[in-house]
Order: C-alpha cells, then sequence, then structure tokens
C-alpha cells in the first residue's frame, strides 16, 4: 500500500515550525522523515541487534535524554518490531499520529486507520524512562485483546506489558502497574486510585508516600494493605473522546457499606406505588431537559392523604414528596433496556453514548434505589461515600496525557481547556469513499421503523450488507421483529458480551449480512469487507436516531468505508424521538400533535431542525460537566482548608 505523504507533502516542512496548526505540523513532518531515513539502517538489523539498541535508547533515557530527540530511533525501532511480531508496517501517516500524541495531542484518525497501532510508537517512547505508560480502553476486552495483540511488538524490544481487568487480585494488579506497560480501562484504573487512597490513609500515610516507598517499606504490612499504582507518568487514552468527554459528566465513587433497614426499602416501594397513581400535568410536572419532576399543589395533597401509609412511618411529609418525585423521575427518565439492564438481579446502568454496561456504576441522590423499587428488586441503600473523584480530576493527575479517537475535533476548545491537550486531524492513508446520503424524517417512530426495515429488504436484493445503530435495547428489538416479519435473517447485539459481538460485528461487511446493534456493539473491532461487496457500494449503514452528540452519529458513519473502502451511511430519525424534546416538552408535544400521521417530512428545513436540537443537547451536556468540575473543585478546596485529603470522604 502506497503511502499518502510522498516528497510533495514534505515540502511544506519549509514552513516555520510554531504553535500554529500548520507549525506543528511541519515540526512532526520533519520527525516522520528522520524515521523513514532510519528505516533501511535499522532493517538489516537481526532480533538481538534490536534489543540491544532498545536497551541502549532505555539507558540514555534514564540517564536524562529528551525523549523528544529519541523519537527517531525509538519509532524506527517499534515499526521494524511490528513488521517482524504482527507482519504490520506503521504507515508515513500512522508516524505522523504517534508523534502528535508524544507531544500531548489527541490525534484525529478515521476509523480503520489502524489507531492501536498508531499507540504503539509513542508508547514505547514513553516508557523507556521506566516510569510506567498507561494505555486506557473503552472495556475489559479491548484492554485485553490491544494488549495481546500489541504485546509482541514490545516484547521483541525488551518492554514488559500489563493487563488490568475487573475483578482481577491486588496481587495480579501491582504485577500488572509494575510493567513497562499496561493496559486498562479508565474506570478500573480510576477505581484503583481510589482504594489506593483509602489504603494510604489506613496505612497513615498522611503525605501521600509514592508507591515505591510504601513497597519497599511493605514488611509489616500484607499485600492486600499495600497501594497498587505506582506514579501517574503518562496516559495514551484510545477512544479519547469517550472517555475524557461523554464519560466526564459521572464521577467515580467508592462507598463504604451502609445496609437499608426495612422501613428504608419499604420507602422505596411505596413511593413507587404512590407515583404510579399521579397524573402528569395535573399532580406534578417533568422537566425533560433536567430529568426531574415536582409536584403541583393538587400532587401534594394526593401524596400527603397517603403520608400515613405504613411504608412512610419514618418519614416527614417533606421526606415523602422526595422519595414520590424521586420515583417520578426514575419511572419517566430513566427506562429499563435503554438506561439500564436488569442483569443477575441487579440494576446495570448502560452507557448512553456507547450502549456498553458499566456494572459497579450507580446513580446517585437515591435515584438508583429508586429503579431498584420501580423494578421490585432488592434495596441496596445508597452508599456513603469513602472516596471519589471526576474523571477530569484523575486524567489530570498524570505528568502527561495524549491519545487517539475518531472524533475529537468538535470537542478541541473543551479538551484544550480542561486537559491542556491539542487536537490533531491526521490525514488518511487512502482517500475517505464513504457516502452520506439525506436524512429521511418521519413524523412517528413506528413509521421510522417501518421505513427502515423496508430499505433494509430493498438493500438486502442486491446484497449489500447493512449494519444498523439503536441508541436502546429496547429499539434494536423492535426493528428486529419487523425485520423478522419482513423474513429478513440477521443479527441483533446489545453490547453485553463484548468479545463475541465484537467477532460478529467483523463479519458485518460480508455479501448479505444484516447486522442490528446498539450505538458501538463491537466499537473497536475493524470490518473487513467480503468478496465482492465493494462493487456494490461497501457496507451500507443506517443510524436510526441521532444521538445527543454529532460525534457518536460520526463514529457510528465511521463503521462503513474504512481504509479506502467505498461505503454507505443514511439517518432515520422521527418527531418522536427523544432529541427533539431539547427544545422543551410542550414545544415538543404541540409540534407532534400538529405532525402526527403525516409520514415522511421530506423539507430540508427538518433536518436542520433536528440539527439544533442536537446542538442544544451538546450545550446541555457541557453545562453539566462544567457545573461538576465546579462543584468537585470547591468540595476539594473545602477538605484542603479542613486539612483532609480533597480524594477522601
Amino acid at each position: 500500500m502506497a503511502n499518502r505523504l510522498g516528497p510533495m507533502w514534505l515540502n511544506r516542512v519549509s514552513q516555520l515550525t510554531g504553535p500554529t496548526p500548520a507549525g506543528r505540523f511541519s515540526k512532526f513532518a520533519l520527525q516522520v522523515q528522520k524515521v523513514n531515513d532510519l528505516e533501511p539502517i535499522f532493517e538489516p538489523m537481526n532480533d538481538d541487534e534490536l534489543r540491544a539498541k532498545a536497551q541502549e535508547l532505555r539507558l540514555r533515557a534514564r540517564q536524562g535524554d529528551s525523549l523528544n530527540g529519541l523519537l527517531p530511533e525509538a519509532f524506527a525501532l517499534v515499526r521494524e518490531s511490528a513488521k517482524r511480531t504482527i507482519g504490520q508496517r506503521h504507515f508515513d501517516v500512522q508516524i505522523l499520529g504517534g508523534t502528535a500524541i508524544h507531544y500531548r495531542c489527541i490525534a484525529e484518525l478515521e476509523t480503520g486507520e489502524g489507531k492501536t497501532l498508531v499507540g504503539t510508537l509513542p508508547t514505547f517512547l514513553n516508557a523507556l524512562p521506566a516510569k510506567g505508560v498507561h494505555v486506557v480502553t473503552v472495556n475489559d476486552y479491548l484492554a485485553r485483546r490491544d494488549a495481546e495483540w500489541m504485546g509482541p511488538i514490545y516484547q521483541r524490544l525488551g518492554m514488559t506489558v500489563g493487563i488490568i481487568q475487573t475483578n482481577q487480585p491486588d496481587t495480579s494488579r501491582r504485577q500488572a502497574y509494575a510493567c513497562d506497560i499496561t493496559y486498562g480501562t479508565s474506570k478500573e484504573l480510576g477505581f484503583d486510585f481510589l482504594r489506593d487512597e483509602l489504603k494510604r490513609l489506613q496505612l497513615g500515610d498522611t503525605h501521600r508516600k509514592s508507591f515505591e516507598e510504601v513497597f519497599l517499606g511493605s514488611g509489616q504490612h500484607a499485600q492486600t494493605e499495600l497501594p497498587v499504582q505506582r506514579t501517574h507518568f503518562f496516559c495514551v487514552v484510545d477512544e479519547a473522546d469517550s472517555i475524557l468527554i461523554d464519560e466526564a459528566r459521572t464521577p467515580l465513587i467508592i462507598g463504604a457499606n451502609n445496609q437499608p433497614t426495612q422501613e428504608e426499602a419499604s420507602a422505596y416501594y411505596g413511593a413507587d406505588q404512590l407515583a404510579a397513581t399521579l397524573v402528569r400535568v395535573k399532580d406534578y410536572k417533568y422537566d425533560p431537559v433536567e430529568k426531574k419532576a415536582e409536584l403541583t399543589a393538587a400532587g401534594r395533597r394526593k401524596v400527603q392523604s397517603r403520608a400515613a401509609h405504613p411504608a412512610f412511618v419514618t418519614l416527614t411529609v417533606d421526606g415523602v414528596y422526595e422519595y414520590v418525585e424521586r420515583a417520578l423521575r426514575a419511572q419517566i427518565a430513566y427506562l429499563r433496556d435503554r438506561d439500564y439492564v436488569i442483569h443477575d438481579g441487579e440494576v446495570v446502568i448502560v452507557d448512553e453514548f456507547t450502549g456498553r454496561m458499566m456494572p459497579g456504576r450507580q446513580w446517585q441522590d437515591g435515584l438508583h434505589q429508586a429503579i431498584q423499587g420501580k423494578e421490585k428488586l432488592e434495596i441496596t441503600l445508597e452508599t456513603i461515600t469513602a472516596a471519589r473523584v471526576t474523571v477530569q480530576d484523575f486524567f489530570k493527575r498524570y505528568k502527561k496525557i495524549a491519545g487517539m479517537t475518531g472524533t475529537a475535533t468538535s470537542d478541541a476548545a473543551e479538551l484544550r481547556r480542561i486537559y491542556k491537550v491539542g487536537v490533531m486531524k491526521i490525514l488518511t492513508n487512502r482517500p475517505c469513499r464513504r457516502v452520506w446520503l439525506p436524512d429521511r424524517v418521519f413524523s412517528t417512530e413506528e413509521e421510522k421503523f417501518r421505513a427502515v426495515a423496508d430499505q433494509i429488504v430493498e438493500w438486502n436484493k442486491t446484497g449489500v450488507p447493512v449494519l444498523v445503530g439503536t441508541r436502546s435495547i429496547e429499539k434494536s428489538e423492535t426493528l428486529s421483529r419487523l425485520l423478522a416479519e419482513a423474513g429478513i435473517e440477521h443479527q441483533i447485539l446489545n453490547a453485553k458480551n463484548h468479545e463475541i459481538e465484537a467477532n460478529i460485528v467483523a463479519q458485518a461487511g460480508q455479501i448479505g449480512k444484516v447486522t442490528v446493534a446498539t450505538n458501538m456493539a463491537g466499537r473497536g473491532t475493524d470490518i473487513k469487507l467480503g468478496e465482492g461487496v465493494a462493487a456494490l457500494g461497501g457496507l451500507h449503514v443506517i443510524g436510526t436516531e441521532r444521538h445527543e452528540s454529532r460525534r457518536i452519529d460520526r463514529q457510528l458513519a465511521g463503521r462503513s468505508a474504512r481504509q479506502g473502502d467505498p461505503g454507505f451511511v443514511q439517518f432515520f430519525i422521527s418527531l418522536e424521538d427523544e432529541i427533539v424534546e431539547a427544545f422543551g416538552e410542550k414545544p415538543a408535544a404541540r409540534i407532534r400533535r400538529r405532525y402526527a400521521g403525516r409520514g415522511e417530512l421530506t423539507s430540508p428545513a427538518w433536518r436542520r431542525f433536528m440539527i439544533r436540537a442536537q446542538a442544544k443537547k451538546e450545550r446541555q451536556h457541557f453545562k453539566d460537566r462544567k457545573l461538576l468540575m465546579a462543584y468537585e473543585k470547591q468540595r476539594a478546596e473545602m477538605r484542603r482548608n479542613m486539612g483532609l485529603n480533597p480524594v477522601l470522604g
């Protein structure tokens, strides 16, 4: 495969390097040329000579040589190791992306451009000082897959690789963190940090000793009492937008055990039953933007008449109001198989942006317990916070952070302001051949899904593979029923088993395949086109709803037209989609009543309307993240003034 970056491209290096995007491009392009110049020197070396060269770089890095100066040799070594171990050679654009990551940038690479391979370059370079590099992915499966897939590249050069997985014992975690390179999820790394803070408190470490100080002086302590993480030196974040932006509205919290009393559990069940009898507008008002319910005067009178119920024996009347409003919120705003699933008798939150389950996470302020009451599950009372940290605060603890993703430019300002990282868009190795078809807008959800099914039937006749993205498990099953009625064989994926689904998604490009999946089931999986599919136009992707972030739409679209392949993308949306409520519940209701039953709405104005709604939702999420950061900053400052650890309690 030919490189797109030839001599004409490198002529741009003649401009002066500086802080501008053009200047950064020129600076990084110079490094690409230096790496290329070393390839014919390293190619004839045998494996022992390559390892010796890598050891020489490690020694120089530990003696204080600048990593910037070691970049060309380190990158050239990784490129040669990759060719010998996994049979892949880094293209010039990938070298450029790796250089951008090393210089504290989020490299935006189109899906299918080999982000995982790009990450090996800065990871190896920054692992040379032996301070530990963390590679963060979005789930356990990808952390294990990437470590096992890329591991031989590092190991050929004398590096050690560790993997962090859910439910891993402390001894294994400590060994994994002691490696040169450690793969794991943001959730696991964040919770390990919090658990280490609690351990340090128990060890009497009021001055926050280093991992090495605590570990070396550990003779009097059991291994389970010791911290597992080393210093936070360098972090490479894969799917950086998802982790650093989307997950940033939910803090990581470790709770202390706090068992509910029978009276407390009864109050949640009783509030759910009472809430089910209330009438919207008459008894309560609901704000869809804030996702909050508020009782009206009539509603309060109705609740007062039931306040003597045995379920509320321990509560004041105001307390009953709070429980009922919380139950209303659980019933209206949080839907089963969209916002959460029931797994092994527990409420498990589903990530609204990726469709993935997030075991161990809980909603705060009693909402999680209200949902348990709604689903008639055992109430596990809200835990007392023992330690907490926001995603922003955790990642800002690293001396250096960077990453890669397919979609980051729309949030470049926020990434720069919060994490002090730039965003650099990297050219594709081959021209992108993705075709965006105009959105189709319908008055009702039923009409929309029938149109989606009809379109799939039409495309299926020609043999083109189709991948359909849905926002919830419930909606993927709705479409599945329509396809079954039409006699279309298909796979349905709900992001419940990452490994199995990744294997299925990898086959989604085969001729005649129809795959229905929640947002990002199988995200991070390369989809290869079957024989003859390119001639039919490649993989066709359908989005059944505009999401609350344009980046998620782009991620879904990126499943098609990878690595120069052809592909089509089209979104089907309706006035009953939740995104319409961004303008308020009453305006949304008026629009839906006025245009009900009109079928497809063909005016381009409707597409612009949906884009405005999406932009409004993005601003709301940004506001939520700002408020959370302000609150956490205030809380941490208050605890510091009191002489307390800002993370604990």
